[in-house]
């Protein structure tokens, strides 16, 4: 009996050594095939992006995993060119180079008005959308949108805009401080270079965008940051003056006409002694320039400034009436966005290689994930480098016609572009 049961202890051990062996070997095999499918798991990186796009279809095999659209709601048709121009065009040749069926493809925009993004986030998450790219209006709007979202288990990414208060994992964007700070800088050497003697102590007015968009508050902080300490030196005059560390500016808007009206208010008052103006962008700055044309200014005698290198605002350069404009790459933004989409969509965490920075939601007091790119001042002498080389804008949109008596095809050969 005893023989028996030393005999059966020993089965049992043998068949559990057995049993773990198998189980070790299997647990291996298991981690072993893990590793080999995570090996296989498509990664890039905001350095792998240009305007080739070559760098989505990387991501191919991400995207056959997921389903349901990715969809992009934009702002409106008036605050900026880029958003027809350039945002919609390049983000649809993101997502279809990175292997979104053209089913899966939606681009949308709200033409300014708040229902109708809210609208629009709500039809394509009942349409299947798993991942909204969203640059509301205003705060209050995107995180309505991302609130929703997140209650049908919709992922978003703040495209441009970051929406304070928000739910979403990721921000997606240019340094728009430094946007700012370029704006700033560009402004004060162009006084040098357009002859600063000559235009004598600057009395600037400076303007500002939406204060409901907290792009347009990061653009002012940044400007502030260079004009702010001129004033406080005596260098500069504001025309609005300054209070403590800050320069008072206008009230703020995107609208071109509203931002028009701003700024007859101020030279009406102030047309004597006004210098200059700091425009946060092109699109407001373009009937400013209009309007100061017919008041008789010449080229190369009041600075002003712009961001977004649109079609209008590099001629307005190229003419001697603003002073260079900030141009942000739009294909890399529209690239970053759509390759974090893909991953969310096929329920994979991004890779580290397409976050490099970190944003602080002010209402939330918490850090957002960020791709933050870089963003670049234009004037004559780099444009052709810069704009043109990159196709963001032909040539034939910038040299061609006339800009307030100024013959374009003959400004730009002297230029070299």
């Amino acid at each position: 009996m005893n023989l028996l049961k030393g005999k059966l202890a020993v089965g049992a051990t043998l068949m559990a050594s057995i049993a773990v062996a198998v189980g070790c070997a299997a647990g291996t095999s298991v981690a072993a095939t893990a590793n080999v499918k995570q090996a296989h798991v498509a990664s890039i990186s905001l350095g792998q992006l240009n305007n080739s796009f070559k760098a989505m279809a990387e991501l191919k095999s991400v995207a056959k995993k997921g389903t349901g659209s990715i969809a992009a709601i934009l702002p409106d048709t008036t605050s900026s060119e880029r958003w027809v121009e350039f945002d919609a065009p390049y983000l649809k040749e993101a997502m279809s180079k990175a292997g979104i069926p053209s089913s899966d493809i939606i681009v949308q925009n709200a033409h300014g008005s708040d229902s109708t993004f809210y609208a629009d986030a709500q039809a394509d998450i009942a349409k299947g959308a798993k991942v909204l790219l969203t640059t509301p209006e205003d705060s209050a709007t995107g995180t309505k949108v991302e609130r929703y979202a997140a209650q049908h288990g919709v992922k978003v990414i703040d495209y441009d805009r970051l929406t304070l208060g928000g739910s979403r994992p990721y921000y997606v964007s240019f340094n728009n401080v430094t946007v700012g700070q370029k704006i700033g800088q560009g402004y004060t050497s162009c006084v040098k270079n357009w002859g600063g003697h000559k235009l004598g102590k600057q009395d600037v007015l400076i303007m500002h965008g939406a204060t409901t968009d907290n792009n347009a508050t990061l653009f002012y902080q940044g400007y502030n940051s260079v004009i702010a300490p001129l004033v406080k030196s005596h260098k500069y005059k504001a025309i609005l003056g300054i209070s403590g560390s800050n320069l008072k500016s206008t009230a703020g808007t995107w609208d071109p006409p509203t931002q028009l009206t701003e700024f007859k208010a101020e030279w009406s008052h102030y047309r004597s002694t006004m210098t200059g103006a700091v425009i946060p962008n092109d699109e407001t700055g373009s009937p400013i320039i209009n309007f100061l044309f017919q008041q008789g200014v010449k080229p190369y005698t009041f600075p002003t400034t712009g961001q977004d290198a649109t079609p209008p605002g590099l001629q307005a350069v190229v003419a001697g009436y603003q002073c260079g404009t900030v141009y942000k790459p739009v294909f890399l933004e529209a690239e970053a966005s759509v390759a974090l989409a893909v991953y969310l969509r096929a329920g994979e965490k991004p890779p580290a290689s397409l976050v490099n920075n970190k944003v602080m939601d002010t209402t939330e007091h918490k850090n957002v994930p960020s791709a933050l790119l870089n963003p670049e001042w234009v004037t004559q002498k780099n444009m052709k480098a810069t704009v043109l080389a990159d196709k963001f804008v032909p040539k034939n949109k910038i040299c061609v016609g006339t800009f307030n008596g100024v013959k374009l095809a003959s400004a730009c050969s002297k230029e070299g572009i």
